[in-house]
């Protein structure tokens, strides 16, 4: 970044190659730009709906497969990313563990 910003502030008196080569920064390097998948920006609409139609108990396995039955070809990993991107987090229920059992062949146990 520091790099790149040294190259912007002296376009005016030197030329993109001379600098890159003097700061060791490839060209393409500097003329790099980052690009967002459009892909994602579509698909976080249908996946914030199923999401809310589901009252936010879907994850990412079952939005796929809502996503499949609507047309659209995604995989879990995307969705998954997507949502947590967009700070969805599906509920979920812990099973309780039942301690006490009943003593049904009626054993006598020593404490």
């Amino acid at each position: 970044m520091a790099k790149e910003n040294v190259i912007k502030n002296n376009l005016y008196k030197y030329s993109v190659s001379a600098m890159c080569k003097v700061l060791q920064l490839s060209r393409s390097t500097y003329y790099y730009e980052a690009k967002q998948k459009e892909s994602e920006n579509i698909l976080e609409a249908p996946i914030m709906k199923i999401f809310k139609d589901s009252r936010s108990n879907y994850g990412a396995r079952k939005i796929k497969i809502e996503l499949e039955k609507e047309g659209y070809q995604v995989s879990g990993r995307k969705i998954s990313r997507i949502m947590r991107a967009s700070g969805l987090i599906s509920k979920y229920l812990l099973h309780s563990l039942n301690l006490m059992l009943i003593n049904v062949m009626n054993l006598k146990f020593l404490i």
